[in-house]
């Protein structure tokens, strides 16, 4: 299969040059070794999930430190956690930099341990799988915000798929962009890869089986908030064990936890995150949606529809680098607003799907899988007017419609392609 060029390339590359180590975390295949290999082939390449490198880099780091001196590129290193020690140890022998390359499919674990040990020494990364403008071969790669200016920036390259539910049903890692290779085989090989190997060393669960009915009953919240007791209830564990297992999907990059927007004016606020799975292919496998057709016409499709948008806007930003963690946030509160839907009238919780807070500004985004949309349906972004220390910015609806507009004075309607 031919290389698809990822957006993130010129900031691994200049990040090499400035710090000592790069560090490219991201789920299991989401192309973080080929990646690596392409931009640093005359670094040495050492596979640590190589059961025999593997126990080298354990038992003896030292010894193995020797032998595969920089600049080297260890591939999952998570597997020798020790190493961390001995590679700070070179690194100060040395003022040179790009020194190591780094990378692994666990990085909450992974960060933690090289904050711990690298600190200052190591720039760490983040690589999503493709994205809607990678699968494209799009160069544009501004981080995504419902403005003005965006839009028209974005204007010059957007390019309108012939199916987007294809798209989201066959996935965005790289591998499976081959349309020979089976959706369901390599579905069905990954899963069984990602229990035996990252679950088995992220945490002692008893029972593979088990774990994979939790990965089902998580897949099918995708987009909801998450409810621990109701999960646990499904599969007959106790919340506790839950706990954990959400812990180990978002350790090794399956999922996203999106924490709620809940400042001290907003007291209506409610405060439980919602789960996002990142690759909406693997979500769709667990839920036995097998199709793109019955996806899109489907129970699920709203849900997986809004978990698409949020994760390429996710990968948007993530793609120059930037640590969103701390500024998107999602909103839902008490305070009840009045719909009409299918010529109903209804009362709902009022919600913002997402906010991206950037320089003191609060940008709301509603997400529908509809082509025809109504401002009232935006009508919740005016509950962070409350919120005095901040300013609200323009809003976006993001849907199926072909063009972008304008909903109201300070709210736009943007077409999914435009992230």
């Amino acid at each position: 299969m031919e290389y698809l060029h990822r957006h993130i390339e010129d900031i691994v590359r200049d990040s090499e040059k400035t710090f000592k180590c790069v560090l490219l975390t991201g789920a299991r295949q989401n192309g973080k070794s080929t990646l690596l290999k392409k931009l640093f082939p005359e670094k040495k390449y050492v596979p640590i999930d190589d059961t025999f490198i593997e126990q080298q880099a354990n038992e003896n780091p030292n010894l193995f430190m020797m032998l595969n001196p920089p600049p080297a590129f260890y591939d999952e290193v998570q597997r020798a956690p020790d190493l961390f020690r001995f590679i700070k140890i070179k690194c100060d022998e040395t003022n040179e930099k790009g020194l190591f390359c780094l990378s692994g499919s666990q990085p909450l674990e992974l960060m933690e341990k090289a904050s711990e040990s690298l600190a200052g020494r190591v720039s760490i990364l983040e690589l999503s799988g493709l994205s809607l403008r990678e699968i494209q071969s799009s160069t544009f790669t501004d981080p995504f915000l419902p403005t003005l200016e965006y839009i028209q920036k974005r204007n010059e390259s957007a390019k309108q798929p012939e199916n987007i539910w294809e798209i989201i049903h066959r996935g965005s890692y790289p591998e499976i962009q081959d349309k020979s290779i089976s959706w369901s085989i390599f579905y069905s090989s990954y899963i069984k890869t990602y229990l035996e190997r990252d679950v088995r060393s992220l945490s002692a669960v008893q029972d593979l089986n088990d774990f994979r009915r939790f990965m089902v009953a998580v897949a099918a919240r995708t987009g909801q908030m998450l409810n621990y007791a109701n999960i646990a209830d499904e599969i007959g564990k106790d919340a506790g064990t839950i706990r954990n297992w959400i812990s180990i999907l978002e350790a090794s990059g399956i999922i996203y936890i999106l924490e709620p927007y809940t400042p001290s004016v907003l007291k209506r606020a409610i405060k439980t995150p919602k789960i996002y799975f990142r690759d909406t292919g693997l979500a769709a496998y667990l839920t036995r949606w097998l199709t793109p057709e019955t996806l899109a016409n489907g129970a699920m499709s709203g849900h997986m529809f809004e978990t698409y948008v949020i994760t390429e806007i996710l990968k948007s930003y993530a793609n120059r680098g930037i640590d969103y963690k701390y500024f998107v946030s999602y909103y839902r509160g008490k305070d009840k607003k009045k719909i009409r839907k299918n010529g109903v009238e209804k009362e709902v919780d009022s919600e913002i799907d997402l906010i991206i807070e950037e320089n003191g500004i609060l940008y709301p985004i509603e997400i529908k899988q509809s082509a025809k949309v109504t401002a009232d349906e935006t009508s919740a972004f005016t509950v962070l007017d409350k919120v005095v220390e901040k300013r609200r910015g323009t809003g976006g609806l993001i849907c199926m419609c072909p063009q972008p507009g304008m909903l109201r004075e300070n709210v736009f309607q943007i077409p999914v392609w435009y992230i």
